[in-house]
């Protein structure tokens, strides 16, 4: 029997793709910078369920939150077994745009 390999791979956006206009729509969700802050607080990869600032969100919706901090250019997902772990691009981010993030986080409250 032949088994083929459905690996997920995540397409994240070059740091030259990443807008400052993608970033402000991305963090305009207070759930998404709240995934923000919590993968930062932690300082490390983590999985979709470890980072949602809220259990009783549904897996499809915290999906789409991820997709969209993906895409913008601000998390960087990998495949872990079966969960995908994420980790803020604050070195791109800050690359291109110093001090943007802090400065978004800092006002969010």
């Amino acid at each position: 029997m032949r088994y083929i390999n459905f690996m997920v791979k995540f397409m994240h956006p070059p740091v030259d793709d990443i807008s400052l206009s993608g970033i402000m729509a991305a963090m305009s969700d207070p759930v998404r910078v709240r995934i923000v802050q919590s993968l930062l607080e932690k300082d490390g990869c983590m999985s979709c369920c470890q980072a949602s600032p809220c259990p009783k969100i549904a897996k499809s919706t915290l999906s789409n939150h991820f997709r969209i901090l993906r895409e913008a250019g601000l998390i960087r997902m990998v495949k872990q077994g079966v969960e995908n772990h994420s980790v803020v691009r604050v070195e791109d981010i800050n690359g291109k745009y110093p001090g943007l993030l802090k400065m978004i986080l800092k006002y969010a409250d």
